[in-house]
């Protein structure tokens, strides 16, 4: 044809360079070329494959740009019937992209996709399922059904594996299909073949992940699979098979839970001489309880999942990890640990994750880190989040013998230029104090000394530590209330200065003459303060007016007449309350009677613990365990059975001529297949 060279002309190069040197804006709203792909469309309508085949690559390179070329679409659809393969295929590519979005035309060739279906190329039959599922139109669901019965029973396992993606798709569509697809998903699921293993647990865990006895007779299948699956078809099998286990074997940490729920039953015993017979039964039959033994398809499943904390994906290491964080004994759970430290120094873009699971981990299984410590000192060059996770885990890690050597790091890291992080470094020196009794004055003495600290918010976030030390023994530090009683003159930080006013307040008998002078102070700046503030010079007042009213009872009222007043209707609400409960009038109910008991109550000390201590009951790495919050679709970790269900319906029958055949090829008798390769591996001897 003579057309052809005016193609090239007409852009200014050949056929097959894409138009890089363009406007990144070109071809959106705004542009006027509304004849940009006029060359194209041409092009598709030629009677040369070539053309047609270099118009495609076009296409497709476009589309891989982010451009938008769904103006092509009626033209594209003409060559679904192509008999040139390779711009069938192209084509192929282009439908599944605009499929969804341009239904109507679609629907208008959905004989040519049927036809497809039957093609002899694979890829071709694949990609022709691919577009008839990616078409969302109700009307089309029994043809959508039908395609992929067909498919499940091809004789390619890539068609196989695409019947399995395209399920997830027809019961979004339709949820009244579910039997129908269940018998699909049954059906793959005895697929010998590692290509549709992966998609096919990802079918059966969005239509029906409830039905684990269609998991029975393929448990061991897949567990002897799994070493050789696509990589995220691994992460998703091990995911499934960690609820599995979960319901279909007994917890192989058991007797240790029951030592850390009763562990002075346990090991010593009822104290009391006089008690029943059946108490002191009690102990004995803990510790004497049936001795466990693992399950061998429990053992299988450790078995071939431990390798692969060697694969060069990090998604399938951690899916091991939290696998035998969930699964697997105690004495066993240690050898994940090496695996989640080589992730962290050599995959930089998975650290926050990996340390989310690290930081769960450490909780129950400390000792298992603990030779990896240096591991996760902080660098300057981590971002603040990294920072704070990494001080999460060494926090947890720390005990008598190392927290010497995690304080020093502590130390350097309150030299900080970030803020959040420094005050993360402050709240984990006070945790660190709370967990380990013998650093506590240590760790107070260091918080006093950064008082006088230059930078007002590291002053601010060690007021708010120090007062939650101090409730565990305020008599003892009369010193350091006093000294704290003066930083109200400097410090502007809201919650440092309420922090310094209710321990006045909460200890105000250890600070006798201070403590009037303070409310002083508030009481003048009480109108230009924080809510939070208010509220705590409000209790201040209440409070000295009980225990010392001689010096401050005029000085608590103008506090109260000020607050009465206050734009903040709680600080309202709360003056009205404490004026009745305080001051007592005829109106007065019974419970002014015992405003003492009320204020003056000893406080429980406040128990600092680790935003990761309850997350440890979502799987680890789901997006529930990150929010520690449960999120839609998540399945939750099943609850281990008190008796272990009956482990015979894992047992597969197998014929007796099938089973002498196999018993041949096992013994390497076998002239055609070595033993290695026998498919016997895959059945119980």
């Amino acid at each position: 044809m003579s057309a052809s060279p005016g193609y090239s002309e007409e852009k200014g190069g050949s056929l097959g360079e894409p138009e890089y040197g363009q406007d990144p804006a070109s071809g959106g709203i705004f542009s006027s070329d509304y004849k940009r792909h006029d060359d194209l469309k041409e092009m598709l309508d030629s009677n040369k494959d070539s053309l047609k085949l270099e118009a495609m690559k076009r296409i497709v390179a476009m589309i891989a740009r982010g451009k938008n070329t769904s103006d092509l679409f009626p033209a594209v659809v003409k060559n679904v019937a192509c008999k040139n393969i390779e711009v069938k295929k192209l084509v192929y590519v282009y439908l599944v992209r605009y499929a969804e979005e341009q239904q109507d035309l679609a629907l208008l060739s959905i004989s040519t996709f049927q036809r497809g279906l039957k093609d002899p190329n694979q890829l071709i039959r694949a990609s022709a399922l691919r577009v008839l599922s990616s078409i969302r139109v109700p009307i089309i669901v029994p043809i959508m059904m039908l395609a992929i019965k067909e498919a499940a029973s091809d004789m390619s396992p890539y068609v196989r594996k695409t019947a399995a993606h395209a399920i997830p798709k027809l019961y979004s569509l339709d949820s009244d299909q579910k039997d129908q697809l269940i018998e699909v998903i049954e059906k793959l699921l005895s697929d010998k073949t590692t290509l549709v293993a992966g998609s096919v647990v990802m079918a059966f865990e969005e239509v029906c992940p409830e039905r684990i006895d269609l998991i029975h007779k393929n448990y061991r299948k897949l567990c002897n699979l799994l070493i050789d699956v696509e990589e995220w078809g691994q992460v998703v099998i091990i995911n499934m098979l960690t609820r599995y286990a979960r319901t279909q074997f007994l917890n192989p940490n058991q007797n240790e839970s029951l030592l850390e729920e009763n562990p002075e039953k346990a090991f010593y015993g009822s104290d009391d001489d006089e008690g029943s017979k059946e108490e002191k039964a009690e102990p004995s039959s803990i510790v004497k309880r049936k001795p466990y033994i693992m399950d061998p398809d429990h053992r299988l499943l450790l078995r071939n999942t431990k390798p692969l904390l060697q694969s060069r994906n990090a998604a399938v290491v951690m899916a091991v990890a939290q696998l035998y964080f969930h699964l697997a004994p105690k004495a066993e759970v240690g050898v994940i640990a090496k695996a989640l430290v080589r992730l962290l120094r050599s995959h930089s873009e998975v650290q926050f994750v990996v340390l989310q699971n690290v930081a769960t981990m450490s909780i129950k299984r400390r000792g298992m880190f603990e030779p990896y410590l240096k591991s996760f000192y902080i660098r300057s060059t981590d971002p603040t989040q990294i920072k704070i996770l990494k001080l999460e885990v060494l926090t947890n890690l720390a005990n008598e013998t190392n927290i010497s050597i995690i304080l020093r790091e502590f130390q350097t890291y309150i030299r900080s230029m970030d803020k959040d992080f420094v005050a993360a470094s402050i709240q984990a020196i006070g945790r660190c104090a709370t967990n380990i009794g013998r650093v506590r004055d240590t760790c107070l003495n260091g918080l006093v000394q950064l008082l006088s600290n230059r930078d007002e918010l590291v002053v601010a976030e060690s007021v708010v530590v120090i007062k939650k030390l101090l409730q565990m023994q305020p008599a003892q530090h009369s010193e350091i209330i006093k000294h704290m009683a003066k930083l109200t003159d400097n410090i502007q930080v809201p919650m440092a200065r309420a922090s310094i006013l209710w321990l006045i307040g909460e200890y105000c008998e250890h600070v006798p003459k201070i403590a009037p002078d303070v409310l002083r102070k508030m009481a003048k700046s009480f109108t230009n303060e924080e809510d939070i503030v208010k509220l705590q010079t409000i209790n201040l007042a209440a409070k000295l007016y009980l225990t010392n009213s001689k010096q401050t009872k005029l000085l608590t009222q103008y506090v109260l007449n000020l607050a009465k007043y206050d734009q903040n209707y709680d600080i309202r609400d709360r003056t009205r309350f404490i004026r009745q409960l305080i001051v007592p009038t005829e109106k007065s109910g019974a419970l002014s009677k015992h405003a003492k008991k009320l204020f003056l109550a000893q406080k429980p000390a406040p128990i600092l613990e680790s935003p990761f201590k309850d997350r440890d009951h979502f799987q680890l790495g789901s997006l529930s365990h990150l929010l520690n919050a449960k999120a839609v679709g998540y399945q939750e970790l099943p609850d281990w059975p008190d008796e272990a269900p009956d482990p015979s319906v894992r047992n597969v029958e197998v014929k007796e001529a099938v089973r002498a055949n196999l018993s041949i090829k096992r013994c390497g008798q076998c002239p055609l297949l070595p033993p290695l390769q026998c498919n016997a591996a895959f059945y119980p001897a």
